[in-house]
């Protein structure tokens, strides 16, 4: 009954999706049609449902172990054991495809955006109305962008203002206050009320174009930007629609919730067995935790089954940079410019290559021409202010960084990059405001404890129990660079408390035999002496110098 349940489900989806990329499409929703699209084909073939053997399904050919290990046939309902809602498939109003109407989606296509609002001017049809307005707003994003250039250069902070919103506003408001509203003028709408800084209110309309029309990926992303936190997440009246797991899935991931994150992917991917977006949803939540070897296996197998995919490959240079695994990042850096290397993420994976190289000026050059492709690329601008950190430009540094905050300020890579910024400034003061910022949003991180903790020592704080608590909060974040145990010796050390001093290096001691590693601050044997030492001390003092502790 189990395998029977699943199949139908499987079947409700796929009908489901057939319909709703016929109509965004239609709409020229393009990005929301494509995600959709992906999603279809991540439940499988019908026709091959039969044939899921161990022998000959694409798992067994070299896929990684994330698919084969959340491929299931059990019942599609949610764990609690509740069934899904069932949403009405949208229903087309007359007429909708006159000549006028294919008309204006060539134009439309062809990003002629007032020809094609010009042509549906006289329309009624809902669909009609819709490619209109959308026409009109995106005419609108078209001048603020040529505005900004002309102004401020592509990268200038602007004023520029889409010069549509106020009239767009007005014309949907009226719509959906004599509920002639569809749900995507209600995503639109949205949108609109979204870029005048009514939060509040795009909220509540995005969540009913949703609730109408569950399959718009892009209205999902729109609401999701909107959940701040957990508060707002808890205070949506979602329906219990299947797409509702997806959206669950992306703000859990935004909102730093990764076992939760990690979990609704697992589910899905038991339903959506070869869904490449779902697997790289999961090397995120992954990239996250820091878990890089897993990282890497998910997106080698999404290079095999999808070898010309640059959606999420920015983290995937990501993660070879951290490995410094220079000859993969030459790889895929040479592989993304010959698929298309106007895309923000390609110009990202070769400034990560460079900078890997050393080469920070080449790699500035490719983060900048990914902001001009698109200002909002977040990571662009954090790696941006990286690279000027590394060149000693602190003042573009901190410009940088504080344009990501401004993006999003739930970035703790950017909060980070300031904290750095400013202790290179020797202003450990407002270095420490900006590490504390970057550990309140990523708490998990052994990093930012530790540059806490490195603030705190310095010549004009001196907070050394300060630095002791932060120290150990790091050792307790699998402090993967093993720096917090030895230093928590050295201060412990310095405080004249031998025995917290002997029990922290004793531990760091048996890390580095355990791991057979030399540790980053002292040989084994040198170790070993300074733990002697300190066992051997009388009195409160130990009777090693304080010189055999300087790094």
């Amino acid at each position: 009954m189990a395998s029977s349940s699943s199949s139908s489900s499987k079947e409700s989806y796929r009908e489901e999706l057939r319909t709703a990329i016929r109509q965004l499409t239609d709409r020229c929703l393009h990005s929301a049609s494509k995600w959709a699209g992906e999603q279809l084909v991540g439940l499988g073939a019908v026709q091959d449902q039969s044939k899921f053997t161990p022998t000959n399904t694409r798992f067994q050919r070299g896929s990684s172990s994330i698919r084969r290990r959340f491929l299931s046939t059990d019942t599609l309902t949610p764990s609690g054991g509740v069934s899904y809602v069932s949403t009405p498939v949208h229903q087309e109003d007359g007429n909708y495809d006159s000549d006028n109407y294919l008309v204006a989606m060539s134009y439309f296509n062809c990003k002629e955006f007032k020809r094609a609002a010009h042509v549906l001017r006289d329309e009624t049809g809902k669909k009609a109305v819709f490619l209109r307005c959308y026409a009109i707003y995106l005419a609108g994003e078209k001048r603020k962008e040529e505005e900004v250039i002309e102004l401020d250069g592509p990268l200038g902070k602007s004023t520029a203002v889409n010069n549509e919103l106020v009239s767009l506003e007005r014309e949907l408001s009226t719509y959906r206050q004599n509920g002639t509203i569809d749900p995507f003028c209600l995503y639109l709408y949205g949108i609109v009320l979204k870029e005048k800084g009514r939060e509040d209110l795009a909220r509540t309309v995005l969540l009913e174009s949703v609730n109408k029309y569950p399959w718009n990926w892009s209205a999902w992303s729109e609401l999701q930007r909107l959940c701040t936190n957990v508060d707002v997440l808890k205070g949506l009246n979602l329906k219990n629609h299947w797409m509702r797991d997806f959206f669950l899935g992306i703000v859990y991931q935004e909102l730093r919730m990764h076992t939760e994150c990690l979990a609704k992917y697992e589910y899905l991917q038991g339903i959506f067995c070869f869904s490449n977006y779902i697997q790289a949803q999961i090397a995120k939540a992954q990239y996250s935790l820091r878990e890089f070897e897993e990282v890497e296996v998910i997106f080698e197998d999404l290079q095999r089954n999808d070898p010309y995919r640059i959606d999420d490959m920015d983290m995937y240079s990501n993660v070879l940079y951290a490995k410094e695994c220079c000859s993969s990042l030459s790889h895929l850096a040479h592989k993304v410019f010959l698929t298309d290397k106007y895309r923000p993420e390609s110009c990202c994976i070769i400034g990560n290559y460079y900078s890997l190289k050393g080469q920070h000026e080449k790699s500035v050059m490719y983060f900048r021409r990914a902001l001009q492709l698109n200002k909002n690329y977040l990571s662009a601008w954090t790696l941006m202010g990286h690279e000027y950190v590394e060149m000693k430009n602190t003042p573009a540094a901190v410009d940088a960084y504080r344009r990501a905050i401004d993006i999003n300020p739930c970035d703790y890579r950017a909060w980070y990059g300031l904290g750095q910024a400013y202790e290179m400034m020797n202003m450990p003061f407002y270095a420490l405001y900006y590490f504390r910022k970057s550990a309140s949003l990523q708490p998990n991180d052994s990093r930012l404890w530790i540059a806490m903790a490195q603030c705190y020592e310095t010549e004009q704080l001196r907070m050394l129990e300060e630095a002791i608590k932060c120290y150990k909060r790091a050792a307790n974040c699998n402090d993967r660079e093993a720096i917090a145990l030895h230093q928590l010796g050295k201060l412990y050390s310095e405080l004249g408390r031998s025995e917290e001093a002997a029990f922290y290096f004793k531990k760091d001691l048996e890390r580095m035999e355990a791991e057979e590693l030399e540790g980053p601050n002292m040989e084994k044997e040198s170790a070993r002496s300074l733990l002697r030492s300190i066992r051997n001390a009388q009195g409160g003092s130990p009777s090693t110098s304080s010189e055999h502790f300087s790094q």
